[in-house]
């Protein structure tokens, strides 16, 4: 036994003693980097740089690493270190552009990726990487501006000039044109670079995504087993078949949770096949959020927390996941730890926006209304917060703000706007309505025109027509001349209301409130008490409570209640 644990440990040796010197290569560094092994791929470049360090490409690739781990500043570092190396270096000029565009320096960037591309000579590198540095995600949506896809596009042309030939080029000005949805452009790209190199399993992953955005889920599929074909350990394959299938689930409501479960299991596929590093999860926790699985999230993001090394980003996660869990302690905590202690830079609006609700289910709703407020200021499409500020003041009974608010619901969701918001604005002036205060006639006209609005829509919503009477019914100041500006109102409530059949509680209320007010008109302004007592009585059939009913009655004695 002794002898073969001896012979075990001794070829175990040579194992890693072989791994460590097969590792030390770039080529074994970039391929770790395209199979998104991040951590893996940052220990082979730091060893690198120590090893071999008069070559400018191994610190940029070390740079690349670190922006793709959303760590500029240290890219920034290694890319002057690349470039101290060799101040020629075309490729860590590009790292030095994509720095200053993630800081949003557009100077610096355009000049960094002009000394690229003048240093590129014969070289493709350049061109690939500052065209994905013009495709990085600098806004809040990830998206892809029409100016930065056009200057990736152009850059990348240019390259595809001198480099016909370079793959890497290929699939990134595929990628730049399925940025801006230009899809034959897109296919036409990642088919000269799976032509060029019919093994290179990236390019068939590409042309995955680009039908995956066509919902065509089914191509799509096959595009990313032909990628595991190639490679069965290549992870981005099961990445982006895990989020094809949440969007399945998402445009097809019949196959969503089959849907979510099998992306859920290839997202743990593809982590099985990183190094499970903290940025990878954090990578999982972004897919976890896009497809609503809030209490795996919180299991992940909880265990990222405690780990001694872990990105703060963590705490962002955290914040989500027990918000949409109902744990809004848990979800308070995480969130003021990654308000306060995360770079100012990395905050994003959705975190305020998570902030502000998190604050408001804490009973701080004043405060987190105006957490709510910077959010959209940071990011004024986050339409459905604007509905969200009005619910709170309306519950808060700051009615007049919360009509302001639903106005602006109705103005800023575009075609995310209800009825609904037009009928809760409408309201929220009413009850704000005080007569006593300056601005009460235009308290009283803008919410006479969103149930206007609300009745011109839908003419056959009875609680329209009676907001809208009682709203006319407030024009009417001389009570002892009354105009009848309400009459129209409540007659039409009557007639939408009664031809609903039944009426419900509810209902049989507001048909009592409208007889009444017609009687009132009949008996004190057209002088018919015959027509009054009518209405009184149909009032008294609906809600015999009626304290006006009860006092018509009592004012005119038994006589009138034998008009019936």
């Amino acid at each position: 036994m002794k002898i073969i644990s001896k012979i075990a440990t001794a070829s175990l040796g040579l194992v890693f003693i072989g791994s460590s010197v097969f590792a030390q290569s770039l080529a074994d560094a970039k391929k770790a980097i395209d199979a998104e092994q991040y951590q893996k791929a940052k220990s082979m470049l730091k060893n690198l740089t120590v090893t071999q360090s008069t070559k400018d490409e191994n610190f940029f690739y070390l740079g690349w690493v670190y922006i793709k781990q959303d760590y500029a500043d240290s890219a920034k570092t290694a890319f002057d270190k690349g470039i101290a190396v060799n101040p020629k270096s075309g490729l860590n000029y590009a790292g030095l552009g994509a720095v200053a565009r993630l800081n949003k320096d557009k100077a610096g960037a355009t000049t960094n990726f002009n000394q690229a591309v003048a240093l590129a000579g014969k070289s493709g590198d350049p061109y690939t990487y500052v065209g994905k540095a013009y495709l990085l995600p600098v806004t809040t949506d990830g998206k892809v501006s029409v100016d930065d896809a056009s200057a990736a596009i152009a850059v990348l042309q240019k390259g595809k000039v001198v480099a016909p030939k370079d793959v890497e080029l290929l699939i990134t000005l595929g990628d730049a044109f399925a940025s801006q949805i230009k899809s034959n452009e897109a296919y036409q790209a990642y088919s000269d670079a799976s032509t060029i190199d019919p093994k290179n399993p990236a390019a068939k992953v590409a042309t995955g995504v680009l039908w995956k955005y066509a919902n065509n889920f089914e191509d799509s599929e096959k595009q990313f087993q032909d990628a595991l074909a190639i490679d069965p350990n290549y992870g981005p394959a099961y990445r982006e078949w895990a989020e094809t299938d949440n969007r399945w689930a998402t445009a097809d409501p019949k196959m969503a949770s089959v849907k979510i479960k099998q992306a859920v299991e290839e997202y743990k596929k593809y982590l099985s096949l990183t190094d499970l590093s903290p940025e990878s999860q954090m990578r999982y926790a972004d897919f976890l959020i896009s497809a609503g699985q809030y209490q795996e999230l919180q299991t992940v993001a909880a265990d990222l927390a405690k780990t001694s090394n872990s990105n703060l980003r963590a705490y962002r996660y955290l914040a989500y996941a027990a918000y949409e869990n109902k744990d809004y302690p848990a979800a308070s905590t995480a969130m003021n730890t990654w308000i306060t202690k995360a770079d100012p830079k990395r905050i994003l609006p959705r975190d305020y926006l998570y902030l502000g609700r998190i604050q408001m289910k804490s009973n701080q709703d004043s405060v987190g209304i105006n957490t709510l407020r910077k959010a959209l200021a940071m990011d004024s499409t986050q339409t459905d917060v604007y509905g969200e500020i009005a619910k709170s003041l309306f519950g808060q009974k700051k009615y007049i703000q919360a009509g302001d608010a639903y106005k602006l619901v109705t103005q800023k969701s575009g075609r995310n706007v209800k009825l609904l918001d037009y009928f809760y604005e409408g309201v929220s002036y009413y009850y704000g309505y005080d007569e006593k205060k300056p601005g009460a006639d235009s308290v009283i006209a803008r919410a006479d025109s969103a149930f206007s609005y609300v009745t011109q829509k839908s003419p056959s919503t009875a609680d329209g027509y009676i907001y809208r009477a009682r709203v006319n019914e407030l024009k009417d100041k001389d009570r002892n001349n009354i105009v009848g500006y309400a009459k129209p109102f409540y007659e039409k409530y009557i007639e939408v209301a009664n031809a609903k059949g039944s009426p419900d509680d509810k209902t049989k209320k507001n048909l009592a409130e409208s007889y009444v007010y017609l009687g009132t008109f009949a008996e004190f302004k057209e002088k018919d008490l015959a027509k009054a007592t009518d209405f009184y009585t149909k009032a008294k059939d609906n809600d015999p409570t009626n304290k006006q009913v009860i006092a018509f009655f009592a004012r005119k004695g038994g006589g009138a209640a034998k008009g019936k």
